[in-house]
């Protein structure tokens, strides 16, 4: 019997967390308090990554690792993180990541050296790992099935507003002040996020501590491999965030340099755009469902591929133009692709949820990493060569996906995007 829909055996309705009421309240501002604090940790640096060569004398890739190695160790510790917190607990689990996470960017704010920095940072990839893939599970746990949908959107928005913010924070208060007080600032803001999740979340209810068995959860995760489609939709999950990253990763250095000649604070500022991916994942991720996420998927991929090309010209208004579209087609093609990976997975949704995340940041680490290489080697134009040749592999798949055979209609299954799905 399929149980994706059904609460817990031997609890009743009431014992669930319901729109409306004020547990519902306080799990999502507990949530949301974590998830910005979390992404703002993570993407904090990359707007500074043009401050990190100048003080530290370091090229454009190196420059880069500040946040490919975080998300390398971001995405392997997801794949256990969720089997960590079944044998000791969901709430434990994410407390200690948020205030851990918080104190490892506030000492990597004062690292004297390169090296150091590279060394809290790379920590900070292992301590993040504990909020992410563990608060899908919390919310699909503890909340009636009625009200996982908004649960999870709202998570998601905290999620973006936090990428959003730690980037605007620091590249506005490098210009104003110093690029180690911006981090600091966001440690800050990280530590008071942490506090707050942990005084508002409530305790699990439904939680039943499962021990660790390394033979039951390779075999869980070798039945995704079952399914053909998966493995094509991991591929999507490395290339969108792969060129995500990478497009915003090196911006900075363009802009800042002629013929823009723009401030720290300026390009900082342009991470605002973010506010563009609020709108467009879930306006996509409805869409596709209305329409199908096989007609829908490939256009975000034509968007993001028409954006990439806008970039190529020495006009700031074409350049933004095309950042705005490259955001909203990721985004949204990442809301498209995370839902259809749950979709796909059937009973084995939260392992395929771990793998398809660590596919994604591996994108973010490889590819963000990669792009510097081809930024020092044929400035912007060998960054929009190399994204556009991720987002066209993209398009290719997404089309080739119109062959995978449809599944049963019969089964209805709650929206559950991932929930890193804004946080790019």
């Amino acid at each position: 019997m399929d149980t994706r829909n059904a609460q817990p055996q031997g609890s009743s309705p009431e014992e669930f967390i319901h729109h409306g009421t004020p547990a519902f309240r306080r799990v999502n501002l507990a949530l949301f308090a974590a998830g910005f604090a979390t992404f703002g940790l993570l993407y904090c640096v990359q707007p500074l990554l043009p401050e990190f060569s100048r003080d530290y004398g370091v090229s454009e890739a190196v420059s880069a690792l500040s946040l490919s190695l975080t998300t390398f160790v971001l995405g392997f510790g997801m794949l256990f993180a969720g089997a960590l917190s079944d044998a000791w607990g969901r709430k434990s689990i994410m407390v200690a990541s948020t205030l851990l996470s918080s104190l490892l960017v506030l000492a990597s704010a004062w690292a004297p050296d390169w090296t150091l920095l590279l060394v809290t940072r790379t920590l900070l990839g292992l301590t993040l790992s504990g909020l992410p893939a563990v608060a899908m599970t919390y919310l699909a746990e503890e909340m009636d099935i009625a009200s996982i949908g908004l649960g999870m959107g709202l998570y998601i928005s905290g999620n973006a507003i936090g990428g959003m913010s730690g980037r605007l924070i620091t590249g506005v208060l490098a210009d104003y002040a110093n690029w180690r007080v911006g981090v600091t600032v966001v440690a800050v803001l990280g530590v008071v996020c942490a506090l707050l999740f942990w005084r508002l979340l409530p305790p699990s209810r439904h939680f039943v501590a499962q021990p660790l068995r390394w033979d039951a959860l390779k075999q869980r995760f070798s039945v995704i491999f079952h399914d053909r489609g998966l493995p094509w939709l991991f591929a999507e999950g490395f290339l969108l965030l792969g060129a995500f990253v990478t497009v915003y990763n090196y911006l900075g250095y363009r802009l800042l340099a002629p013929p823009f000649n723009l401030s720290q604070a300026v390009v900082g500022a342009i991470f605002a755009i973010y506010l563009v991916g609020i709108f467009s994942s879930p306006w996509m991720g409805h869409l596709a469902g209305k329409l199908g996420r096989r007609k829908v998927l490939w256009t975000a991929f034509a968007l993001m591929l028409a954006g990439v090309l806008l970039t190529v010209f020495d006009s700031l208004w074409a350049i933004l133009a095309g950042v705005v579209a490259i955001t909203f087609g990721f985004f949204g093609g990442h809301s498209i692709v995370s839902s259809w990976v749950g979709r796909r997975a059937g009973p084995a949704k939260a392992h395929a949820s771990s793998l398809y995340l660590f596919c994604y940041y591996m994108g973010s680490s490889i590819a963000g990493a990669w792009g510097g290489v081809f930024y020092a080697a044929h400035a912007w134009d060998g960054v929009a060569w190399f994204v556009g040749a991720m987002v066209l592999l993209g398009l290719v798949i997404a089309l080739g996906l119109y062959r995978l055979p449809p599944l049963p209609q019969n089964v209805t299954t709650p929206p559950t995007p991932m929930s890193q799905g804004a946080m790019g």
